[in-house]
């Protein structure tokens, strides 16, 4: 077209979305090395089909452990779906996270919704937000859900979504906290590497 003298005709001027508006600065730069758990959440949903329709889940990683601490499954993807993880994040560390704990997460509406927002802020959490489309900026939960895909949702074809749901419950709460080893961790799991660490500080 160059070339040819050729120009093509130009587009509509897309309006720019407000949740492709940052509201948070970058506070993790790709930097996911934390010596204490609670320095650093991440956050993120999957979803995946059923025979019933799509199932999503949040979680909410802590990067020190690799340890899920919170959690939600849900047939739709709302802003619901990703407060009710982080507000079981919050209930599972209490009386922390401390002050200054950073959740980072990405521009997707459930995580730009006044009621996440305002949820983690409530509960002294500094929100993160990384670049738009770039998977690296939240490495750690992405290679998370690569993994669940591998180990769990991929291996079958699901009936329902109770019966994957079970599955997910089973997958994060019993199986990956509990019982698979990390290589991050030097082949511990995510729970005994916080009882360590934790004791060692101690």
């Amino acid at each position: 077209m160059r070339r040819a003298g050729l120009v093509g005709l130009p587009g509509r001027k897309r309006r720019r979305l407000l949740h492709d508006i940052g509201f948070a600065a970058d506070l993790v730069d790709r930097n996911f090395t934390r010596h204490q758990p609670d320095e650093l959440w991440v956050t993120d949903i999957t979803e995946h089909p059923t025979c019933e329709g799509k199932l999503y889940c949040a979680v909410v990683l802590d990067v020190h452990s690799r340890r899920v601490v919170g959690w939600s499954i849900d047939a739709t993807q709302t802003a619901a779906l990703a407060t009710n993880a982080l507000s079981m994040a919050i209930a599972n560390r209490s009386p922390r996270p401390d002050s200054g704990t950073v959740i980072d997460f990405d521009h997707g509406v459930p995580f730009t919704s006044w009621a996440f927002t305002r949820r983690a802020q409530d509960s002294g959490l500094v929100p993160s937000m990384g670049s738009i489309g770039d998977c690296y900026d939240n490495a750690v939960i992405e290679s998370f859900w690569g993994r669940v895909q591998t180990e769990l949702l991929n291996r079958r074809r699901w009936r329902t979504r109770i019966e994957l749901a079970n599955a997910l419950f089973e997958y994060l709460e019993i199986f990956h906290n509990r019982r698979r080893r990390h290589s991050a961790l030097g082949m511990l799991t995510p729970i005994e590497y916080e009882k360590l660490t934790t004791t060692a500080t101690a």
